[in-house]
């Protein structure tokens, strides 16, 4: 392991010199402010920031300090020096990729183990960025440890880029008039007022309007000019809801504050329902910083143990969904415990015979490749290391589950252990039907909306007879174009 080791003042004479180098980047300014609590735009807001005196976003002043205060601890004296006085003037800017060299030389040693140090902060042009003077009381005696290893930092987005992206892709569009099912909590509510609010959705809320008017109340939020749809209790604003749509006066469903299964016994009604001739199925799209390319995951919500025509309309209703929102032919991945068939695992025979309803047209529209391992769906090295040819593995678009447990759990291990969030619809019924989890905040909901959006208007637009031209080619699984259904 690399050592830190100090000069003692006994050591160091007039002249000593230490010196580092580092280059600025976008996290070390965001780190910064987390750690320093300053947030002024000018250091984190771009369109600020272009707007100032300097017109880039620029570090704060103090993280160049900071490196000083680096050589002086790690270097010159090192470990066991007491910092005593620190004068800096801030002659220059710095910004996004500059690479700045601080030198730290001794000036004067003075009685009673005191040191002066110039300290000085320059570019890659040169130039003085900062100049000034420390006193310090250096170490009397020797000191040489093993350097701290410092754990990596992950920044995780606020709002996730993917899903703001998502927000865009729908701005212009008409808003989606949309029954929200039983908003009596702060997080459904909110979810519909901020999607309405970016012109998203025109939210009628359907439940007892007493207590949706209280929470609005004790959150502040103001709903007078929204349309309230008067419902004793859960059930009943659910029956409202489907009955809405079903005479034309609403274009989606919203789950609030009620159980999936509560909304869905309305929805899946053969009598008064929303049924097709297709099988309703949930997807989520992943909130997936560390991956690489949007991610989906299907069926985590609704069928509980779908079998072999369930599970096709599953699939299908996903490769309709992502191809309409993308306008590519998504890849799918058929996960199991395994990548081989087994006759033990039924899921690996599942996949097997769904990559072979594709090769026969029953399933369009995607690339299918299954069984498949979690690991190997999502990593190409992972995959390679079991000697996998597919085009599919590590380079998924859609993570298909066994059943709902198991995308269930998926899903919640992804959201509490690694921070994941899942913007989701429902597919397969007359509307999009926009389900999150309880859980999910506002951002997540309005995320769904937004998707809700999309597919709705573009599913009769959309070329769905094309399959885009980067999977012209099938080294696994199979391929097949849209067609019209």
């Amino acid at each position: 392991m690399e050592t830190i080791e100090n000069r003692t003042y006994d050591e160091i004479n007039v002249g000593d010199n230490a010196s580092l180098t580092r280059t600025l980047t976008m996290k070390d300014i965001q780190l910064f402010a987390i750690m320093s609590g300053d947030v002024n735009p000018a250091h984190l807001d771009e369109d600020y920031a272009r707007s100032s005196q300097f017109h880039e976003i620029i570090a704060h002043g103090m993280w160049s300090g900071s490196l000083i205060s680096t050589v002086i601890g790690t270097q010159l004296p090192g470990p066991g020096t007491i910092y005593m006085k620190q004068d800096m003037t801030f002659l220059k800017p710095v910004g996004l990729g500059d690479l700045i060299t601080v030198s730290v030389t001794v000036k004067e040693k003075l009685p009673k183990y005191r040191l002066k140090l110039d300290c000085v902060c320059t570019d890659q042009e040169g130039d003085t960025v900062i100049s000034g003077e420390a006193l310090v009381l250096a170490p009397k005696n020797k000191i040489k440890r093993n350097r701290t290893r410092l754990p990596a930092v992950e920044l995780k987005e606020v709002e996730s880029e993917r899903y703001k992206q998502m927000v865009t892709m729908a701005e212009g569009m008409e808003p989606l008039r949309t029954c929200v099912v039983h908003p009596v909590d702060r997080n459904s509510l909110a979810g519909a007022l901020e999607a309405a609010d970016d012109k998203i959705i025109t939210p009628i809320l359907i439940g007892p309007k007493a207590k949706i008017q209280a929470v609005a109340k004790d959150s502040h939020f103001e709903i007078d000019y929204i349309e309230i749809i008067d419902a004793p209790h859960s059930d009943a604003a659910a029956e409202t809801a489907v009955e809405y749509i079903k005479r034309g006066q609403a274009e989606a469903l919203m789950k609030g504050k009620l159980s999936t299964s509560e909304l869905m016994q309305k929805v899946l009604s053969k009598e008064k329902g929303l049924r097709t001739g297709r099988q309703m199925s949930h997807v989520f799209a992943l909130d997936a910083p560390s991956y690489h390319k949007p991610l989906f995951l299907t069926d985590a919500a609704i069928n509980i143990r779908p079998n072999l025509a369930a599970k096709k309309d599953i699939i299908q209703n996903a490769i309709d969904l992502v191809y309409t929102l993308t306008g590519r032919s998504p890849k799918v991945a058929i996960l199991s415990a395994v990548e081989t068939v087994e006759e033990k695992i039924p899921s690996t025979l599942d996949a097997t015979a769904l990559c072979k309803m594709a090769e026969r047209g029953q399933i369009v529209g995607g690339i299918l490749d299954g069984p498949l391992a979690m690991d190997n769906a999502i990593s190409r090295e992972a995959a390679q290391s079991k000697g996998i040819l597919s085009q599919v593995a590590g380079d998924a678009d859609i993570l298909v589950a066994p059943d709902i447990e198991s995308g269930n759990m998926l899903f919640k291990q992804m959201r509490f252990l690694s921070g994941i969030e899942g913007a989701g619809i429902v597919m397969g019924a007359r509307v999009p039907i926009i389900l999150t989890s309880r859980a999910g905040g506002p951002k997540t909901r309005k995320a769904s909306c937004a998707m809700a959006l999309l597919y709705q208007r573009r599913k009769d637009t959309v070329e769905l007879n094309q399959v885009s031209h980067e999977n012209s080619e099938t080294i696994s699984g199979s391929e097949h174009r849209f067609l019209d259904h």
